[in-house]
């Protein structure tokens, strides 16, 4: 990818007359000549403030758009490019983030104000950290404090949650709680007012986190006020994700009624919105209920067969169908079935939020059993062993117990 460099005062004044498909002279016109004009563009001689202005008036821009080393028509270009590539879908990204750096680099140093600037820095930053590069969180700084002077609240937060989940990511989920209140406090601090989408993105970040930590009664306060804003202010933003998290709460806390109002509030929302993504957790969360908290494997199993043959070749989906296939052939007693199945299951690298991993875990407790059943007692021993090293640091939930079951049991 080609990457622009930095433009010189010449360079400039000629992009700019060729933008506007104008000739050396008529640029010139009756105050400089077409040989000192060309001068200029080459660098060669430098302008008198009176001759900037004359070029400045000719041009149709102010002479500090054409002093700043970095036009903003030049950022904004560097940006539309940037934004392109950052964009870039999560499970189609290959060297994306690394083209970014190459491109906004030579501009870091110039980056002080403006728009453009704090989010090219934000940008930046990012993806050095997704690349493991050391800067990123100077950068970050940068791009905070050019946000909090221009008085663009949404993306100062934005970067405070992702300061937050920059500590998530690494399975510090009390650190990653602790920067996230800090940040909600001091922003709150600093602005009287929060526009309602942004106060419900700081909310179900929050929320999320006191989840990580197992402080399940200030997540659930945190998420029911959320909700209840959300539809006081007529502001569905991230509402599917809130119903998300309402419906696996009450789940785990064997709470029925409460599971399915938020699951059909959920179905409703992605039948207005379009959102496969809320159909698809539906299913899942009925045929979890039907195998976790209900044991109705063959009723699971039937449930699960059309969604198995629509998404497998899905990857956000397909851990998920083959952990729910796995655990419902167990009950079944299928054991060989269920190993092939469960044996298919691999934890993204983008998940880390104790619930969801909690969940998957469970898929070698599972493995431990069969083996268990099928006379393979080494192998019971290790997969239990392995689920209970990977639940060991995560909060108490039904999957916790489940897994130290299974482990108490093969080991006894």
């Amino acid at each position: 990818m080609e990457v622009c460099l930095i433009e010189t005062l010449g360079e400039r004044i000629r992009k700019l007359r060729k933008q506007q498909k104008l000739t050396l002279e008529a640029l010139a016109g009756n105050d400089l000549t077409k040989g000192m004009l060309s001068l200029i563009e080459n660098n060669k001689a430098n302008p008198s403030m009176e001759s900037l202005s004359y070029i400045a008036e000719r041009l149709g821009v102010e002479v500090v758009e054409l002093l700043e080393e970095v036009s903003t028509q030049e950022l904004r270009e560097v940006l539309d490019q940037a934004e392109k590539l950052y964009h870039t879908k999560f499970d189609e990204v290959t060297d994306e983030y690394e083209q970014l750096i190459a491109l906004v680099e030579p501009y870091v140093p110039k980056l002080s104000q403006g728009y453009e600037a704090a989010r090219l820095l934000e940008m930046y930053s990012r993806s050095l950290f997704r690349v493991k590069k050391e800067g990123w969180q100077t950068n970050s700084d940068k791009a905070a404090s050019i946000y909090e002077e221009m008085n663009i609240i949404p993306r100062r937060v934005d970067i405070g949650i992702f300061r937050a989940m920059v500590k998530f990511t690494a399975h510090d989920y009390a650190g990653s709680l602790k920067i996230m209140l800090q940040e909600r406090s001091e922003i709150e601090m600093n602005h009287a007012f929060i526009d309602p989408m942004t106060r419900i993105d700081l909310d179900y970040h929050e929320a999320i986190l006191h989840y990580a930590v197992g402080d399940t009664e200030s997540a659930k306060r945190v998420m029911e006020n959320a909700i209840d804003f959300s539809k006081e202010k007529r502001v569905f933003y991230n509402i599917d994700s809130l119903y998300r998290l309402a419906a696996i709460h009450a789940m785990m806390s064997f709470d029925e009624e409460k599971t399915w109002f938020y699951s059909k509030k959920l179905e409703l929302y992605g039948q207005f919105a379009e959102d496969e993504e809320a159909f698809f957790f539906t299913k899942f969360l009925k045929v979890h209920h039907l195998n976790s908290y209900k044991q109705a494997y063959g009723e699971a199993l039937r449930f699960l067969k059309p969604y198995i043959k629509e998404h497998e070749k899905a990857k956000g989906h397909s851990p998920y169908l083959c952990l729910e296939k796995g655990k419902a052939l167990h009950g079944l007693q299928r054991y060989d079935e269920a190993l092939d199945s469960l044996e298919k299951v691999v934890i993204a690298n983008y998940i880390h939020h104790p619930l969801d991993l909690s969940i998957f875990y469970e898929a070698d407790a599972y493995i431990a059993r069969c083996h268990l059943e099928l006379g393979n007692k080494e192998e019971a021993i290790r997969y239990a062993e392995k689920a209970l090293a990977n639940i060991s640091a995560m909060p108490h939930t039904p999957y916790k117990d489940f897994i130290t079951e299974t482990y108490k049991m093969i080991t006894k």
